[in-house]
């Protein structure tokens, strides 16, 4: 991470003093989103799986290419979610009676008036911004990943396979492009118009006006309306949400309300984090020379043993050189002696 363990305990060490960290945890209120902020209506009932979404959000977001091309429909065939090469996918599912097909939903981070993620990061890495984007700061962020677990709708990832940077991964609903007039990449991509972005409060007055229009096409219910205090991302459908794996559990409180009780643990946590980081580092330490010892020692005696047995073989290979050209010579003058003894014969006759 680009935070080094210093300056990491630096800041555990005044949060166990009495930081604003804990403070701003423990004095939450309930926040019910800023008033002009955006977001994206999902129609499912217009989405038609072209995957032309996950196509965008790759390209203006820098994403590595899939292992299959956005064109290749057959990833549907298995249920997917996101990852920290995708920050958005498309699902299909088969509602039966509800629909006279397939019906297509697009998954990525809901990002909550009051999101989760935030209320669980004790390093404030993650903010709910006037826009209504949440976006995450890596420069902070610890790789503690509370954020993964606290979220309701399983959404960040994380770059498990980076070994010196690694960070969460989520949808950023396109922050950068909004500041600059744009459309989020998945929006501006999309053939069908099955995703609308506007102002929260217009999306709902355009979403309960499509019901009103047609209730025989849809649920009658906005889906992240109220859902965990609400989120920017929403959407209507003509299927149950339970169909569309989509969970109905999670009632209308925020998530901060629910973790208060949890997070009033997290001053005597903090006052022993740097105690703790710092037997741990003292244990790896003490342990990585332990290992380092033992290997040093390890390849000496392999050495030791390899010249040992170098020169036990050389010293029986030059033993017998030595037995056999004593063997040879003997054999040799016995030979000469004989052929010797031979001639003296034939000139006595």
């Amino acid at each position: 991470m680009s935070t080094s363990r210093r300056k990491f305990l630096q800041w555990m060490v005044a949060a166990g003093a009495g930081s604003t960290v804990v403070k701003s945890a423990s004095a939450h209120e309930h926040f019910k989103g800023y008033p002009d902020s955006y977001g994206v209506l999902h129609d499912t009932t217009l989405c038609i799986g072209c995957r032309s979404c996950e196509k965008a959000c790759n390209e203006v977001n820098d994403l590595p290419a899939p292992d299959k091309p956005f064109d290749d429909t057959s990833v549907l065939e298995t249920k997917r979610r996101t990852d920290a090469k995708s920050y958005t996918v498309v699902n299909k599912y088969d509602v039966g009676e509800y629909a006279k097909g397939p019906v297509f939903r697009k998954f990525q981070c809901n990002h909550c008036l009051e999101p989760a993620c935030a209320s669980a990061c004790f390093v404030g890495a993650f903010t709910k911004t006037p826009e209504g984007a949440v976006s995450y700061d890596a420069s902070v962020c610890v790789g503690c990943r509370y954020c993964i677990i606290a979220c309701p709708f399983d959404v960040p990832t994380y770059e498990y396979d980076e070994a010196l940077t690694p960070r969460v991964m989520k949808c950023t609903l396109c922050e950068p492009r909004l500041k600059e007039g744009k459309l989020p990449g998945c929006v501006e991509a999309c053939p069908m118009e099955a995703l609308t972005f506007g102002k929260r409060e217009d999306l709902i007055t355009i979403a309960r006006e499509r019901i009103r229009k047609y209730p025989n096409r849809y649920i009658d219910h906005i889906y992240g309306e109220h859902e965990m205090g609400g989120t920017s991302w929403m959407y209507i459908t003509g299927a149950p949400f339970e169909k569309l794996d989509m969970r109905t559990d999670l009632g209308v409180t925020p998530a901060p309300e629910l973790t208060s009780g949890a997070l009033s643990l997290v001053p005597m946590v903090i006052g022993v984090w740097p105690v703790l980081l710092g037997g741990l580092y003292v244990i790896s330490k003490r342990k990585e020379r332990m290992a380092h010892d033992e290997k040093t020692s390890a390849v000496k005696e392999a050495i030791d043993q390899t010249q040992a047995d170098a020169d036990a073989k050389l010293k029986a290979a030059m033993e017998k050189a030595r037995k056999e050209k004593e063997t040879a010579v003997e054999k040799a003058v016995t030979k000469a002696l004989a052929d010797a003894e031979k001639e003296r014969g034939k000139e006595d006759k």
